[in-house]
C-alpha cells in the first residue's frame, strides 16, 4: 500500500458547515441532537458553528445557544469558525468550548475580497494581529489555512508560487517569533484539485515547510472528492476536515442558481479507510446513523453514498 497512513484523523465540519449555507432555519433542538450523535461516534473534534456577524450568517446568529445546547462528551473537542477578534472573543466565553490558535491566507485578491472584504495582504496583516489575541489567552498557534489552494472561480488558476509564497510567509512569522510550525492545510476551497496535480502541490508545500504537518480541506465541487482523498493518503496525509453526509458547501463555489458541494463525506472517506485498512477510531456504524439523522433534518436527500448503500461487511457476513 506504498506510504498509506496507519491511522487517519478526521475533523467534522457538518454542523457549522451544513446548517450555515441552508437558507432554512433548522431548530436549535434539531442540530444540538445532529451534534450528540456525532459525539457518539469517536468523531476526537466537531465544529459547532460560525461566531460571525448575524446580518452577514443568519442561520449562525445562535451559536452561543447551541453550544450550551449540545450534550458534551469527555474527549471530544467542540470548536466553531471566527473571522476576527470580535469572533473569537465570542467563542472563548463560552465553557467547555475548544480554543486555539489559527491563521487564514488566501492566494487571490479576489476570493478574499469575496469572503473577508480584504485583500490578501489586508488579511495578512490581521492575522498578524489575531497573533496577538491568542498569546493573551497563552494559545499556541495550532494550524494555518491556504485558502483556494488549487483554484479560484473568480481569478481562474492559482500558481504553486501563490501557494507557496502562503508557506514561506507562515514559515518566517514562525522562525521570526520563535512558535513551532503549526499544520498547515491546503484547502481546495472551490473545487479545482485533481490528484495528480494535489501531489505535485502536497511535495512543493513538504519542501517549503519540511516538518510541519500537512492536512486537506477538500470539497467535491467536481465529483474528485474521493480521487483526491485517496491521492492525498497516497501521499501519506493523515488529516482531513469532513463533513457528515457530505453536508455543506462554499457559496461562492456553485454557478448561479446550482448548490454548492461541501467537503468530502466522512463517513464515506471512513469507509474508504477500513476498507484500506487504515484505522480511524470511528464508529461507521455510529457514523452513518448520524449521517441519516442530518439528512432527516435537512430533509432532502444528501450525498453521502455509504448511508444510502450499506456496509459491503454487512453483505460479506451474508454471503
Amino acid at each position: 500500500m506504498g506510504n498509506l497512513p496507519k491511522f487517519v484523523e478526521f475533523h467534522e465540519e457538518g454542523p457549522r458547515e451544513g446548517f450555515q449555507i441552508e437558507k432554512r432555519r433548522f431548530s436549535l433542538e434539531d442540530r444540538a441532537k445532529d451534534i450528540d450523535a456525532l459525539s457518539e461516534t469517536g468523531l476526537k473534534r466537531i465544529q459547532v458553528a460560525s461566531f460571525v456577524s448575524p446580518k452577514a450568517v443568519p442561520s449562525m446568529a445562535d451559536a452561543e445557544e447551541l453550544f450550551e445546547a449540545i450534550t458534551r462528551r469527555e474527549g471530544v473537542r467542540y470548536t466553531g469558525v471566527w473571522l476576527n477578534k470580535r469572533g473569537f472573543e465570542r467563542l472563548a466565553a463560552l465553557p467547555g468550548a475548544y480554543l486555539y490558535g489559527k491563521m487564514v491566507l488566501y492566494t487571490t485578491d479576489a476570493f478574499c475580497l469575496m469572503n473577508n472584504n480584504c485583500t490578501t495582504e489586508q488579511m495578512r496583516r490581521n492575522q498578524l494581529d489575531l497573533l496577538g489575541v491568542y498569546d493573551s489567552y497563552g494559545l499556541p498557534l495550532q494550524e494555518a489555512y491556504i485558502l483556494t489552494a488549487f483554484g479560484c472561480n473568480l481569478s481562474g488558476n492559482v500558481r504553486l508560487s501563490a501557494v507557496i509564497d502562503c508557506v514561506r510567509f507562515i514559515v518566517d512569522i514562525c522562525q521570526g517569533q520563535a512558535r513551532p510550525l503549526p499544520n498547515i492545510y491546503l484547502a481546495d476551497t472551490v473545487g479545482w484539485a485533481n490528484p495528480e496535480g494535489l501531489k505535485r502541490r502536497i511535495e512543493a508545500v513538504r519542501e517549503a515547510a519540511p516538518g510541519a504537518r500537512l492536512g486537506l480541506h477538500l470539497h467535491d465541487t467536481r465529483g474528485l472528492g474521493a480521487a483526491n482523498f485517496y491521492a492525498a493518503l497516497q501521499m501519506g496525509i493523515d488529516l482531513f476536515d469532513s463533513s457528515v453526509a457530505g453536508l455543506g458547501g462554499c457559496p461562492f463555489a456553485a454557478l448561479k442558481d446550482s448548490t454548492a458541494a461541501g467537503n468530502i463525506c466522512t463517513e464515506d472517506m471512513v469507509f474508504m479507510c477500513e476498507e484500506l485498512g487504515i484505522k480511524t477510531g470511528i464508529d461507521l456504524d455510529k457514523l452513518i446513523a448520524a449521517a441519516s439523522l442530518a439528512e432527516g433534518v435537512i430533509g432532502r436527500p444528501l450525498p453521502g453514498k455509504i448511508m444510502h448503500s450499506g456496509l459491503l461487511s454487512t453483505l460479506r457476513k451474508t454471503r
